[in-house]
């Protein structure tokens, strides 16, 4: 999985970006994969709640990378992009850069696949705005 990129070439905004702290951290001073893997669910979602223009849940989660570890203090930022729409399900691609303290480099730490169902106030799917089933 390589960079995500707009048109532009671009990666565009982060839907998230956040550093993590000492208590995020396993034994040997690594951010604990739960810990990127949630905020990853967190930045899917903006962007699934965005196309969905309503709630939606995370149905599964494919292709889930861990390139490099991220470390305490790291900015770490998660680009995503819709790759694909159903009749209720939206498929984020997302990756996480970060840039390590006092540098400007940035390392793709982690890509993944997450899905997204759009659902009502019931819970149940609902169809998207703009599907052929929707009213």
């Amino acid at each position: 999985m390589g960079f995500l990129a707009t048109k532009d070439g671009e990666r565009g905004e982060p839907a998230v970006r956040t550093v993590p702290m000492p208590s995020d951290a396993n034994s040997n001073g690594d951010i604990f994969g739960g810990w990127v893997l949630s905020q990853m669910d967190i930045a899917g979602g903006i962007i699934a709640t965005r196309q969905a223009k309503g709630r939606v849940v995370t149905v599964t989660i494919d292709a889930m990378t861990f390139d490099r570890p991220i470390q305490v203090g790291d900015l770490v930022s998660i680009y995503g992009h819709v790759s694909a729409t159903g009749t209720s399900s939206i498929t984020v691609e997302m990756e996480t850069i970060v840039q390590r303290q006092y540098s400007e480099e940035e390392i793709k730490v982690t890509g993944g696949q997450f899905k997204f169902v759009a659902i009502d106030s019931e819970g149940r799917p609902r169809p998207l705005p703009g599907s052929s089933n929707s009213s």
